[in-house]
């Protein structure tokens, strides 16, 4: 318990102390207009309040992956709060909050676009179709996720087949519809389940005394295995996650005051920290050790396990209601998914999204690859999609740290984090089955390489981007 609650302790402390000095580095304008005035639509750009926006992050990035990922990882026991703790306060909130930051410099640029003007053309289009994937995979895995939870709290003459196209139909309406229509409007209902879920959770942990276990030389390595790389891939969102580069800038087109930044993105990945805690340590005390947690998992995957603990530690009718809350995290992400990926999309095709038709053609083909993409089993897409979120937070990090070094700032903040994830990616997709299933002594190495080079050719371009002055931010001088 007692490592428990230091790691709480610790992600609220790095809000007020880590979260200050990287909002100091970057330097925010109060006096600066925003996106949400500068190119405001009424659809996409248009300002709302700092609640507001905050609460719409949280539920955007907080999807199924600060519960199902730490579920997984407290298989490695109390190693586990260690890369959620140092992860979500040094990684996670510092590349939210870049990655909105300079999205909000740029007009409310996405990542592809963010990447193309810091990193090179070449990668606009890699970034971009990189982008695509991970939103697409994250919207099919956000569908699939809580349908399964909804069916198992459900009668039985609601098929799975029918929470799965009443989720899509939502999904879509989401997606095409101004921001403030649903998500503004439906989200403050959907974050009191949130809260009522945690809360609940964390409040039953502590007054029973639950058996979370305290972090030991001895169990710094479970069995016996490495953690790395495996560990900083299965547990993302809750430490770090590259999805949210791809969700910063559906609230960077709404922020009113670059003031509000520290707040709404560094804050409320500090949120997602601790929920991603809660859910570790209740997956750790209720299944009599890890072998017991094991078996639940084979037997009816993270799903599983969120019921048991809920219903177990709440009862029926407060168990139900903290499903419920679990529910709402993935599909308060898969209808930003999409309509992230409709907005990337219009931004590379230079189409303006005013028009209702022009936004629903380009959505329309995203979710008819994702109905297909259902038929997948779940854990085989819970992987790609492991492996292609981390490798998206790689990219928006060493963004952040090249714009950083072109402003003369501590890049090193963005830098190092991004250097030990390029390792930490590069290693899995070498050593993993759906990678190349190379020996893991031969893949440390090789991906002991990669990241040499990269880090290399990061300088080479670095240094003469700076040489070159290109704009850091968009010019609004002409902006009436």
């Amino acid at each position: 318990m007692y490592t428990f609650l230091l790691g709480i302790i610790l992600l609220i402390a790095g809000y007020f102390i880590y979260g200050r000095f990287v909002e100091k580095i970057f330097g925010t304008k109060e006096g600066r207009k925003t996106p949400a005035y500068s190119h405001k639509d009424n659809v996409d750009y248009l300002p709302m309040g700092k609640k507001r926006n905050s609460l719409i992050q949280l539920l955007n990035i907080a999807g199924v992956g600060p519960i199902f990922g730490p579920i997984m990882g407290a298989l490695y026991g109390p190693v586990a709060f260690i890369w959620i703790v140092v992860g979500c306060i040094f990684a996670g909130a510092v590349h939210d909050y870049l990655t909105g930051m300079i999205s909000i410099r740029n007009r409310g640029a996405h990542l592809p676009e963010l990447a193309g003007k810091f990193l090179g053309k070449v990668m606009k289009h890699v970034v971009n179709a990189f982008a695509i994937l991970l939103l697409v995979l994250v919207g099919t895995v956000f569908v699939t996720a809580p349908a399964e939870l909804l069916a198992s709290i459900t009668p039985g003459w609601v098929t799975f087949g029918v929470i799965i196209a009443a989720i899509f139909i939502y999904y879509i309406l989401a997606t095409l519809l101004p921001i403030d229509k649903i998500i503004g409007r439906l989200y403050p209902f959907f974050g009191a389940l949130l809260l009522i879920s945690a809360v609940g959770i964390l409040g039953t942990l502590i007054m029973t005394g639950a058996p979370i276990p305290e972090l030991t030389l001895e169990n710094m390595h479970p069995d016996n295995l490495p953690i790395f790389p495996l560990l900083f891939l299965t547990i993302s969102c809750g430490a770090l996650s590259g999805f949210h580069a791809t969700q910063t800038p559906i609230i960077s087109r709404t922020t009113e005051n670059e003031k509000q930044g520290r707040f709404i993105f560094y804050g409320m990945m500090i949120a997602e920290g601790i929920i991603a805690m809660i859910w570790a340590a209740a997956a750790m005390s209720l299944f009599n050790g890890y072998d017991g947690l094991n078996e639940v998992l084979a037997a009816g995957g993270p799903a599983a396990v969120v019921k048991e603990v809920s219903i177990t530690m709440l009862g029926a009718i407060g168990g139900t209601l903290a499903v419920l809350g679990v529910i709402v995290l993935p599909i308060t992400s898969g209808d930003t998914a999409f309509r992230s990926a409709r907005m990337i999309i219009a931004d590379y095709l230079n189409l303006s999204q005013k028009k209702f038709s022009s936004r629903l053609w380009i959505a329309l083909p995203l979710f008819a690859i994702s109905v297909a993409l259902t038929q997948i089993d779940f854990n085989i897409l819970w992987r790609y999609f492991s492996w292609a979120n981390q490798s998206t937070a790689v990219i928006a990090l060493w963004v952040s740290a090249m714009y950083l070094f072109i402003a003369k700032k501590n890049y090193w903040i963005a830098m190092i984090p991004g250097i030990f994830m390029t390792m930490a990616t590069t290693t899995y997709i070498l050593n993993a089955p759906i990678g190349f299933n190379l020996p893991m002594n031969l893949s440390y190495i090789v991906s002991a390489a990669v990241t040499a080079v990269i880090i290399v050719t990061f300088y080479f371009a670095a240094v003469k981007k700076r040489a070159d002055e290109i704009p850091l931010e968009e010019d609004l001088s002409g902006v009436a």
